[in-house]
């Protein structure tokens, strides 16, 4: 979209959302929870494997028997001393410990493959006050969440990577509280994704809980952002008693303060103009400003970049000014043979500073699922820009209106996350998608709904490619009509690897593109283990790091010769878990296309990308 079209969204957006939209809104959000008043629950959990799924249903669906419910707010031991009748075949108590957060398939072997319902379970000390609320926030459970207080429901989300807010105001009791959470790992054709995937989809709670103290009144969302006018626009929303008529305040450092009123609903909307002196953020300068939200009592803080993205034609631009994205793809897991996607802040740095002082790069594809907001902080605050997507990725039924419902929702959850995030700059609405019509009308709901969300971004999806022969070589282009919802244009090229083409013809290969819009190339890749050595008198052989090195070498080649190029995010950082991967020599349950190896030792190819980007 135009700068003009860009800023007459982000007018409409900022009066109203629509119906459907205002229903994608969780009842609770708690936007920069992580500077509230909390109590981190991380630590040692027992669980309970319930791989038949006994502890919520019976056979034949009928209500789980009192003996096999691990939700239940009882002593088993203290039960079993006492003898009868009664007999259990669980004891949350005194089951085995697993560290949270943490997927549970790095924990031990038995549950390595391990694929269903697992139960959780810690205690902790509370008590109600007068005047407070109390939440749980989940910063993600994979896949379901089945929530349970004192033995009593509290709550229930679907999603493995977004966050969850449940009050437990009224179910809170004095001294030892018992929280119960059923984690159930598996997916089917209407899940996000679905059970066919090229990396391992882990189960349980993988990143923090936390329970939250608030006022009775509290600030439940606030988002600043920079409007490509110049102006800088936003919003508060209370949530309580008290929301309505409130004055509310904001202040960016101490450059500039702006006062609103809540409406009936407890929202207030500012507008001011950008102050002098404010630096915009970018890669080379990530500055970010400490920013105060005040209302009915409460304050909130958060760090928060000012920045503005457009296209025009076929240039993206950052600040008005003209960007080649430097990157690299990443799944979320953090160095070592046996990870356990616990993106905790050294794991999270320790990936990034990889990608932004190693390889020089100035960007990051977040593949295939939000990643944790500890991951997108470090990027705000380290100078990466990012590509955020959600799994809607290969197969999903696309003619089933309760999965695009799931796609919506949550797309809006990763949107109300990140709002505030600078380094986020394009929201991805698909991967690899086989074009049909029902395939399309589904991403197209999901890129209005970005615009609907969060018209200050880019749309883009990583789309598939068709190969054709031509005179003077073969030919790849974009037939997807797609295409017209899209900001920027992205595609998936392994030209070199899958098929039979020659290291020496990738180089050689023409594109198609549309010539008014910018393109990435989302991915490419050959798989290398690292140590892997050709002897020089058995030719290039794949899997070895000298095979990676030339593909990289030819596949950049090929990538200079397109005009509207505008970045790129091969595939990937570093080796990752994928089951579907066990060549066991080379593979063994990991994909091996990542420059470094899990364990971080850089192959040769990681070096050719790295003089790429200083060149660039």
């Amino acid at each position: 979209m135009n700068k003009l079209i860009t800023l007459l969204c982000f007018l409409v957006a900022a009066v109203s959302l629509p119906a459907w939209a205002q229903d994608l809104r969780p009842a609770f959000l708690l936007t920069g929870a992580l500077q509230r008043d909390s109590q981190d629950l991380s630590g040692q959990w027992t669980y309970s494997k319930d791989l038949y799924r006994t502890g919520l249903t019976d056979i034949n669906g009928w209500v789980a028997k009192s003996r096999m419910q691990r939700y239940r707010d009882i002593d088993v031991a203290a039960v079993e001393a006492k003898g009868g009748a009664d007999f259990f075949e669980f004891d949350m108590d005194r089951g085995a410990q697993i560290a949270v957060p943490g997927a549970w398939n790095a924990a031990t072997p038995e549950l390595r493959y391990y694929d269903g319902l697992v139960w959780f379970q810690r205690k902790f000390s509370a008590a109600p006050e007068a005047g407070k609320r109390r939440f749980l926030r989940f910063e993600a459970v994979n896949y379901r969440a089945y929530v349970y207080l004192n033995g009593k429901e509290v709550g229930r989300h679907e999603g493995g990577f977004t966050p969850f807010v449940v009050e437990i105001t009224d179910a809170l009791r004095a001294g030892e509280n018992r929280l119960t959470v059923g984690v159930d790992s598996t997916h089917d054709a209407q899940s996000i994704p679905t059970t066919i995937t090229d990396w391992d989809l882990y189960g349980g709670i993988t990143r923090p809980v936390r329970l939250v103290t608030t006022p009775a009144t509290f600030i439940d969302d606030a988002t600043l952002a920079l409007r490509p006018d110049g102006r800088i626009a936003g919003e508060v929303r209370l949530q309580g008693p008290g929301a309505a008529n409130q004055e509310v305040t904001v202040a960016i450092g101490t450059l500039a303060s702006a006062r609103a009123v809540t409406d009936a609903n407890g929202r207030a909307v500012f507008d001011l103009a950008a102050p002098r002196g404010m630096q915009r953020w970018s890669p080379e300068q990530p500055t970010l400003y400490d920013v105060r939200f005040a209302g009915a009592g409460d304050t909130l803080g958060d760090r928060i970049g000012f920045r503005t993205i457009a296209v025009k034609g076929s240039q993206i631009l950052l600040n008005g000014k003209p960007l080649f994205l430097r990157g690299i793809s990443l799944h979320e897991e953090e160095f070592g043979p046996n990870p356990a996607r616990n993106m905790t802040e050294s794991a999270s740095r320790a990936l990034l500073h990889e990608i932004k002082h190693g390889l020089g790069a100035n960007y990051v594809r977040l593949s295939h699922y939000p990643h944790s907001e500890t991951t997108v902080r470090l990027a705000d605050e380290m100078g990466l820009l990012v590509w955020s997507e959600i799994p809607v990725y290969w197969t999903v039924d696309w003619d089933n209106p309760a999965v695009l419902r799931k796609a919506l929702a949550m797309q809006a959850e990763t949107i109300y996350r990140d709002r505030n995030r600078a380094a986020v700059v394009l929201w991805s609405v698909g991967n690899e998608t086989p074009v049909s019509p029902s395939r399309t009308r589904f991403h197209g709901a999901m890129a209005d709904n970005v615009r609907q969300l969060d018209p200050t971004r880019l749309v883009s999806a990583a789309l598939l490619v068709e190969r054709r022969s031509a005179p003077g070589g073969d030919v790849l282009a974009i037939q997807d009509p797609l295409v017209d919802k899209l900001d920027v244009l992205a595609v998936n090229t392994y030209a070199g690897w899958y098929g039979s083409d020659s290291l020496e013809a990738i180089a050689a290969l023409r594109w198609e593109v549309p010539g008014d819009r910018p393109l990435i190339l989302s991915e490419f890749g050959a798989d290398a283990l690292a140590g892997y050595r050709s002897n020089g008198s058995d030719g290039m052989k794949k899997f070895t790091e000298e095979y990676q090195a030339a593909y990289y070498r030819q596949t950049l080649a090929m990538a200079e010769r397109i005009p509207t190029l505008r970045g790129m995010s091969p595939w990937i950082l570093k080796d990752f878990r994928s089951p579907r991967r066990e060549h066991p020599v080379f593979q063994n349950g990991w994909n091996r296309k990542g420059l470094l190896s899990e364990t971080g030792v850089r192959k040769q190819a990681f070096e050719v990308l790295r003089t790429y980007y200083r060149a660039k």
